[in-house]
């Protein structure tokens, strides 16, 4: 006995016409599509695919253009930038339904700093500070200008680190005590 009901997700169908226009039909329902794609997904794929049928051009940045509460620029921006982690079904409704590519090295976010490199960048600026100044007694709102890796300057918030870092003094590892103590810290 057939049945027209698929197990899995029937997510889109293309056709060409005989005068060549495309026509996609989507349908993204039942359970098997939720569980896949993510009902946050489905959402802001279909308000992107109804902006873009009804005339829209596809938007590129956040707060471009807002449909029902959802910034479909941001929308497609994360799909871009997080082209990796999405599925092979969902890249695939992008690619061709959208026509959404993944975004190029210039476009991504650059990479978040780890917590030992910032303290690493801190702590060199008070090193910095402590060979010109000769002491280690930095004003609250002193910013402190380190040389960056490609030339470039990195302003470093030194006054502000220096009183957090005092606050919480006793969370320090003794290695990182011991290095602002060689610059004579006031605890």
């Amino acid at each position: 006995m057939g049945s027209d009901h698929s197990t899995g997700p029937q997510l889109v169908k293309v056709e060409e016409t005989d005068s060549g226009e495309r026509v996609e039909e989507v349908g993204l329902g039942g359970a098997d599509a939720v569980r896949v794609l993510g009902i946050d997904w489905q959402r802001g794929f279909h308000l992107t695919l109804m902006h873009v049928r009804s005339g829209g051009a596809l938007p590129v940045r956040a707060s471009e253009v807002l449909v029902q509460g959802e910034d479909l620029g941001a929308w497609t921006m994360a799909q871009r930038v997080g082209w990796d982690k999405l599925t092979p079904a969902q890249q695939w409704m992008l690619d061709s339904v959208l026509r959404l590519e993944p975004a190029d090295e210039a476009e991504q976010p650059p990479v978040r700093r780890t917590q030992a490199d910032r303290w690493a960048d801190h702590l060199a600026a008070a090193r910095q500070f402590h060979a010109r100044e000769g002491h280690l007694r930095v004003g609250r709102n002193h910013v402190e200008d380190l040389a960056g890796d490609g030339g470039e300057s990195v302003s470093v918030r030194l006054g502000g680190w220096l009183d957090h870092t005092r606050r919480r003094a006793d969370k320090l590892t003794p290695e990182r005590r011991a290095a602002l103590d060689e610059l004579g810290m006031r605890w």
